[in-house]
């Protein structure tokens, strides 16, 4: 964690978690908050279970389905999606490569850099 801004770049984000081949690669962890960018591919699954926080998607590149509780719509770039804590949640019918912010609030609990 920084005392100041940080500053990032989708393409770089996107090199480093692919690099690393990590699904998930968080880039930042604050007291109230952490960010990652989530990857998947076409034809993709998406293992996700329910989170203990907040979770707020920003759909950054890529098509799918995201089913949340009993919800269901298609996103693309541009799509924003907020899941309360606890709720099921998993994107499917991936038909272009998914890359999605993601947005804990509080900061996700499980070890930084750990893989989803």
């Amino acid at each position: 964690m920084q005392d100041g801004p940080e500053f990032h770049e989708f393409e770089q984000l996107v090199k480093r978690g692919d690099a690393a081949g990590q699904r998930y690669l968080e880039f930042l962890r604050g007291p109230t908050m952490s960010v990652g960018l989530y990857s998947l591919t076409v034809d993709g699954t998406d293992p996700q279970q329910p989170h203990a926080e907040d979770e707020l998607y920003i759909v950054l590149a890529g098509r799918a389905t995201v089913h949340a509780g009993d919800a269901s719509r298609p996103v693309g770039p541009g799509s924003i999606v907020y899941v309360p804590a606890e709720v099921p949640h998993r994107f499917t019918d991936i038909t272009e490569d998914l890359r999605v912010a993601v947005v804990f609030a509080p900061p996700e609990s499980r070890p930084t850099g750990a893989a989803e």
